[in-house]
């Protein structure tokens, strides 16, 4: 087996969620910001983080309100996830250029969520974190928000049914197929 080659430090944790993150503050037209650096950070309280850049427009927005939605990115919204996160919120409306669809959050006062995706986690921010080239901020989950065409008949919601779009060193890919489920390696055979 030849060596490996030894990189320089750097992030190659792949593949991550791809997620569309709106925001909105008093006074102004929301805005959402596409981004991988993003993760579960607490089961209970349900706790996130986010990651920005303190230069993108959306940072200030964040920093100001306290509080964000995550929406998930399906396949059909990947070319909007996309858009979304080569421009920027100063010069466009992304909502209205995508054509989506910014509907008021249950729990958050200023924060929309994006009616087209299937799963919407309202957030309030509980710290902001300067870690070096972002900023992490550390948020409560207050609610969540499902799309009820996803529940199958006896009531559970089928988020894998939607079409989830991961990230991976810069290309986006759909979710493949099930090769295993929690705790399949120590279940005892029927």
């Amino acid at each position: 087996m030849e060596q490996k080659e030894v990189w320089r430090p750097g992030n190659m944790l792949y593949p991550l969620p791809v997620v569309m993150v709106s925001c909105a503050s008093k006074g102004q037209r929301p805005n959402i910001i596409t981004l991988a650096w993003a993760g579960t950070v607490c089961s209970s309280p349900a706790m996130v983080s986010i990651s920005v850049r303190p230069e993108r427009y959306s940072h200030s927005i964040i920093e100001e309100s306290g509080e964000f939605v995550i929406n998930l990115v399906t396949e059909k919204l990947i070319r909007s996830c996309d858009w979304c996160g080569v421009k920027s919120g100063r010069d466009v409306d992304k909502f209205k250029f995508c054509h989506l669809t910014a509907r008021p959050a249950e729990k958050l006062e200023d924060a929309p969520l994006i009616e087209e995706s299937p799963v919407n986690i309202e957030c309030r921010v509980t710290q902001k974190i300067p870690l070096g080239s972002h900023d992490m901020f550390l948020a409560e989950v207050v609610s969540v928000d499902i799309d009820p065409s996803y529940m199958d008949e006896k009531g559970k919601f089928e988020l894998n049914r939607t079409g989830l779009v991961t990230y991976s060193h810069g290309e986006y890919f759909t979710l493949g197929r099930k090769v295993g489920s929690f705790g399949y390696s120590v279940r005892k055979k029927k």
